[in-house]
């Protein structure tokens, strides 16, 4: 009995052995891919939001280092300018309270903005900020209004 036992562990020995060194892969050198990709990098995705200075809009870009949705950005409006923007005289309209802003989209051209605080508590400049920084980011925005604030700020009148 202990000479079939040998016998079959020898033969499952065996058959690991052929089939280990019949499993078709063959030795190879290294594979040349080719030269590693080339050229220039992306630039930086980058968004421009409309802050006050000397009561006027005025556009600054800031970098956007991942993908946001409108009412992300709109949040920028409220939180006000960085540091250096602020040592450049600029300020912000928007008051905290009007964070978060809700987006409705009627369609591609049309959107309706409604701050967390009544419209009627935003002032003109900050109506126009809301609206310009809006008008931005839209390819071509026909109506961009904000609910409750009485004001009309044509998209088409906004700064450069």
């Amino acid at each position: 009995m202990k000479a079939g036992r040998a016998r079959l562990v020898l033969a499952a020995g065996l058959v690991s052995l052929v089939a280990a060194a019949g499993c078709g892969v063959r030795p190879s050198d290294a594979i040349s891919a080719g030269a590693p990709p080339s050229g220039s990098v992306a630039p930086a995705m980058t968004v421009t939001l409309y802050l006050v200075k000397n009561s006027r809009l005025t556009g600054v870009t800031r970098p956007r280092i991942r993908p946001m949705f409108l009412p992300d950005i709109l949040a920028q409006l409220a939180a006000g300018p960085t540091a250096e923007e602020r040592a450049r005289g600029l300020t912000t309209d928007v008051p905290p309270e009007a964070n978060p802003i809700a987006v409705t989209v009627k369609s591609p051209s049309r959107l309706v903005l409604n701050p967390s605080i009544p419209g009627s508590e935003l002032s003109p400049l900050a109506v126009q900020q809301i609206v310009c920084t809006t008008a931005a980011l839209q390819e071509n925005p026909d109506e961009i209004s904000v609910v409750g604030s009485g004001q009309s700020v044509d998209p088409r009148d906004c700064p450069e």
